[in-house]
C-alpha cells in the first residue's frame, strides 16, 4: 500500500506543478505584434512612410498655392505689363531701347535695338503675349541708325 501512497503522491504533486505552470503561463502576457521586434519594425515604417506622404501632400499643396499666385499675377497684369515683363527680361534684348504703347489687343513698338535679331526677337515675344493679336513695328536697329545719320 505504501507504494500506492507514494504513487498517489507523486501523481498529485507532477499535477498540482503541472497545472501552477499553466495557469502561471496564463497570467504571462502574450507579446503583441507591436511589442515583437518584427512589429516595432513595421510600426516605424508604417509611420515614416505615413510622415513622407504628408509631407509630400503638403509640398504639393505649396507647389499649387504658388503655381495660383503666380497665375493670378500675370492675369493681373494688362498688356502692357505682360509685353514690359516679356521684353525686359530677354537676354538678347539687353540695351535696348524700346517703347511700348499698347490699345487694345494691338502693341506698337518704337525705339532702337542693338541689331536685328534682337529686333525680330522682340517683335516675336509681342506676338506670343497672351491679349496680344497685332504687333505695329516702329523699331530701328542700331547701327540702321547710324548709317542713315552719316548720310549727307
Amino acid at each position: 500500500m505504501s507504494t500506492n501512497r507514494a504513487g498517489r503522491f507523486i501523481l498529485l504533486t507532477a499535477f498540482t506543478l503541472v497545472s501552477c505552470l499553466a495557469i502561471s503561463r496564463a497570467q504571462d502576457p502574450q507579446p503583441t505584434p507591436e511589442t515583437t521586434p518584427k512589429g516595432t519594425v513595421k510600426g516605424k515604417i508604417d509611420s515614416a512612410v505615413s510622415s513622407i506622404k504628408k509631407g509630400a501632400q503638403s509640398a504639393a499643396d505649396a507647389v499649387k498655392e504658388q503655381y495660383n499666385r503666380a497665375r493670378e499675377s500675370v492675369h493681373g497684369l494688362g498688356e502692357h505689363g505682360r509685353v514690359y515683363a516679356r521684353l525686359h527680361w530677354d537676354k538678347n534684348l539687353q540695351g535696348a531701347k524700346i517703347e511700348i504703347a499698347v490699345k487694345g489687343t494691338v502693341a506698337t513698338l518704337s525705339g532702337t535695338v542693338p541689331h536685328a535679331k534682337a529686333k525680330a526677337k522682340a517683335i516675336e515675344l509681342t506676338q506670343d503675349t497672351i491679349g496680344i493679336t497685332d504687333v505695329v513695328d516702329h523699331l530701328t536697329v542700331a547701327h540702321e541708325a547710324k548709317s542713315e545719320a552719316d548720310k549727307p
